[in-house]
């Protein structure tokens, strides 16, 4: 069990900030977290990724260029997040020292940070942004392999709240991304379970209940990559004991689940 101590965002306390999307700036040299329980889940990607690399790991050929430029632009931050890099030699936070020569872009942006990173590029003529590559370590009830090569709007397609008039307006707010303006938002999820790994089959029945012990959320970012043009969208997932949020948090999830 991979837990935070506390959890390191939690912008739903705000009530303004619980509309949908809820997306908000953010500065860019805030938008890679390492939090308290990054040595931990840094083990449980690392093993992810050794036994488990198709489900976890998929690229579309058109991503290939994205996501060299993204690993370019993660290798910049990391410095400022308390990593030591030595060309492709990288010591960690946690301690571990990686050479990420040999290793697909992908796989190296997978044992750095915390992060899923999913890849979204709007092909000429297309209505709408679509997956074409990702490292997804924490799915939250979902697959890559459902998702990947769909649009936007598809892709949501098990979520209600996603109705054609919210997906207009998350396409405009993909089109009107600048790389050096990063928007995030976080949502606020309860799970029986508190693997981070839970993928599961569109539709499919989920580990989510109103009572349930885990408050699981992700901080979800959009960067647009400056010479690709391809929009970013990373998840950091952090997950705490019901009983562990700070008072503020536990009044707004009353507030919420009333």
């Amino acid at each position: 069990m991979i837990l935070n101590a506390r959890l390191p965002f939690a912008p739903w306390v705000d009530p303004a900030r619980r509309r949908l999307p809820g997306v908000m700036p953010l500065a860019r040299a805030d938008w890679l977290l390492i939090s308290d329980a990054y040595a931990a889940q840094m083990a449980e990607r690392a093993r992810l990724l050794a036994e488990r690399p198709s489900d976890v790991m998929a690229c579309l050929t058109q991503a290939d260029d994205a996501v060299a430029e993204l690993l370019s632009i993660v290798l910049a931050d990391l410095p400022g997040h308390g990593f030591t890099l030595d060309g492709t030699h990288i010591t960690c936070p946690d301690g571990r020292d990686l050479d990420i020569s040999a290793l697909p872009p992908l796989h190296a942006l997978g044992l750095l940070v915390q992060e899923d990173f999913c890849i979204l590029q709007k092909p000429q003529g297309s209505a709408e942004h679509v997956l074409t590559g990702a490292v997804l370590c924490f799915p939250s009830s979902w697959t890559l392999a459902e998702k990947l090569g769909r649009p936007l709007l598809r892709i949501h397609a098990p979520v209600a709240s996603y109705d054609d008039q919210m997906g207009a307006r998350v396409q405009r707010m993909f089109d009107a991304i600048r790389p050096e303006q990063p928007l995030w938002r976080a949502n606020l999820l309860r799970y029986t379970n508190a693997a981070l790994y839970q993928p599961r089959p569109e539709f499919a029945p989920k580990d989510k209940r109103d009572d349930g012990d885990f408050i699981r959320s992700e901080r979800q970012c959009l960067l647009r990559l400056p010479r690709t043009g391809a929009v970013v969208f990373s998840i950091h997932t952090a997950q705490v004991r019901r009983c562990d949020l700070r008072p503020e948090e536990a009044r707004a999830l009353a507030e919420i689940l009333a």
